[in-house]
């Protein structure tokens, strides 16, 4: 199995884990904390912010998609402020917001859709 792949397994694991601002334990992430944690426990380095984390990564289609892929989302008026770690069947691990939890969601969302800046493969 590739390191993508772990480090989607480890992103899935950690479903229900809080979000909070800043947060890179499962004690609370956000998003590029999670992305960041979940490649750690797979045994890489990543950047921990999701513009370090574009920077490290390379652009691809959607079609290319595999575990462990980069899935990056323009939100609040901010290009690529949101990052999810696709984990397979149109399905990524993401920390959403303040109150919420590390949750599995569909690319198949109206929503995510909308707002999909672009997917992108780690450079590990």
């Amino acid at each position: 199995m590739s390191i993508g792949h772990h480090a989607a397994q480890q992103a899935l694991q950690l479903v229900g884990a809080p979000y909070r601002y800043g947060g890179n334990t499962p004690r609370g992430f956000d998003c590029s904390g999670l992305v960041q944690y979940s490649y750690a426990r797979a045994g890489a380095s990543i950047a921990r912010t999701t513009r370090g984390q574009r920077r490290q990564s390379r652009r691809l289609s959607s079609k290319q998609l595999r575990a462990g892929d980069l899935l990056f989302f323009n939100q609040t008026g901010k290009r690529g402020s949101h990052v999810g770690l696709y984990v397979g069947n149109n399905r990524f691990v993401h920390a959403p917001s303040s109150g919420k939890a590390v949750k599995l969601s569909t690319l198949a969302n109206p929503y995510w859709q909308r707002h999909l800046l672009d997917a992108r493969r780690p450079e590990l």
